[in-house]
């Protein structure tokens, strides 16, 4: 899907060497941008006649233990992050996918399993080490630089290269109960209003993802079913919940086709979907958060399963709210902290022929949603192909964000906040 070619790509090593790349591409006044864990299907890792700051070989992970701590580099996976963690028993919020890179999706937000119990991948963040365009290298956190670490937090990569992330770590694992079942979308409309019900009082410690697919030709599934439109819910809980319990309203909400729940090391559970996104296929990922979920909302899940040009694609229903909410947001540059959903558009098909179709029913199914009074706002993970205006992701903090760019970066070597920005984002 992205065919630029760069001039001149830094395999970096360490933080001179990105020091050292920085101030090439600002001195030779060439376009520059940063590829981190390379799991950003937008195409901002890249760019024509420019440099690309290659971070894929700095990616060491160290435990703190007595801290509750981890540092990580800036070229660094979640499965780098987890592998280390979950030797003591430790994991901080990270993402679903262990092949995302860690610095993109922490720079835009960071949703994932543990978000309503911990925060987003950013909240957990305690210091960065970031190269900022004058080629300075600068610690930030609360306590130092703290316009810098408010702008790097949901701000994207446009205020200079994150070389490493100190995250705070908390008991999770090594064991977990996954909850993984699958309905006919025959069923959609039970199986929703039993989710949306169970998301009421649903507790920290529990969180599922619904979204809506094609049935794979996988033995897990009845052969009779392959290739049916479906339902499917995703989750976890952790700590001293009964699954059992805790999901059995979800569970009896229909008649499942497939039930692959049970308990599974939280390593696997984070690599679970890993093999839904390989390298060489072809994609466009575009969200906008929902204060509700609406019959409209249901319905358009629905006929967009039904009418998808490829049987890989999902539309994925995320239930936010709880720790995420409860920071204020004005705390960081991350605005949309008060939807408790946020409905993924996730087309994924193989061939090139079929690009202008996928594509095409991303972006309108989207724009359906949009159009309804329950849906705002855009997240910087997931941002299509970087069409939209860039206060729908920013918001309110779109101003503050300016002033700090304009304070670090005054001649947009990071790009400019705005929807042709090349950065970090490895979603």
């Amino acid at each position: 899907m992205i065919d630029k070619y760069p001039a001149i790509i830094a395999r970096c090593a360490g933080t001179a060497d990105v020091v050292s790349a920085v101030t090439f591409a600002r001195e030779q006044d060439l376009p520059l941008a940063v590829r981190c864990g390379g799991h950003n299907v937008a195409g901002t890792a890249v760019c024509d006649g420019g440099l690309v700051v290659d971070l894929s070989a700095m990616h060491g992970v160290r435990v703190d233990r007595e801290r509750r701590t981890v540092r990580v580099e800036g070229g660094a996976t979640l499965g780098d992050v987890d592998r280390e963690t979950q030797l003591f028993g430790l994991a901080t919020a990270l993402g679903a996918v262990s092949e995302t890179g860690v610095a993109g999706l922490t720079l835009n937000g960071g949703y994932g399993h543990l978000s309503r119990q911990y925060g987003l991948a950013m909240d957990n963040l305690r210091s960065v080490d970031v190269v900022t365009a004058d080629g300075q290298v600068h610690t930030a956190s609360a306590d130092r630089n703290a316009d810098l670490f408010w702008g790097l937090r949901g701000g994207g990569g446009t205020l200079g290269v994150v070389t490493s992330f100190e995250f705070d770590l908390h008991e999770v694992g090594p064991e977990v109960d996954a909850f993984f079942v699958w309905f006919h979308a025959d069923d959609m409309a039970d199986v929703m209003t039993r989710f949306l019900e169970w998301t009421d009082d649903a507790p920290r410690e529990a969180g599922v993802l619904v979204f809506t697919a094609h049935v794979p030709e996988l033995e897990e599934f009845p052969e009779e079913m392959w290739g049916e439109p479906a339902i499917a819910m995703l989750g976890s809980s952790r700590g001293d919940l009964e699954a059992d319990d805790v999901f059995e309203p979800l569970r009896s909400s229909a008649t499942p086709t497939a039930d692959l729940s049970g308990p599974m090391a939280y390593a696997d559970l984070q690599s679970m979907l890993d093999e839904d996104y390989p390298d060489g296929l072809r994609y466009y990922w575009k969200s906008i958060f929902l204060t509700d979920v609406t019959d409209e909302v249901v319905d358009i899940m629905d006929r967009y399963t039904e009418s998808a040009p490829s049987a890989l694609s999902t539309i994925d229903l995320w239930h936010l709210g709880g720790a995420v909410a409860e920071v204020p947001q004005d705390a960081t540059a991350f605005w949309h902290r008060d939807k408790p959903y946020m409905l993924n558009f996730e087309a994924n098909w193989e061939d090139e022929a079929d690009d202008d179709a996928n594509v095409t029913w991303g972006r309108e199914g989207i724009a359906e949603v949009a159009a309804l009074a329950v849906a705002s706002g855009s997240y910087g993970n997931f941002p299509g192909m970087n069409e939209d205006p860039v206060k729908l992701r920013f918001g309110d903090n779109y101003e503050r964000l300016l002033e700090i760019k304009s304070k670090y970066d005054p001649e947009n070597l990071f790009g400019t906040i705005a929807p042709s920005a090349s950065n970090s984002a490895d979603n």
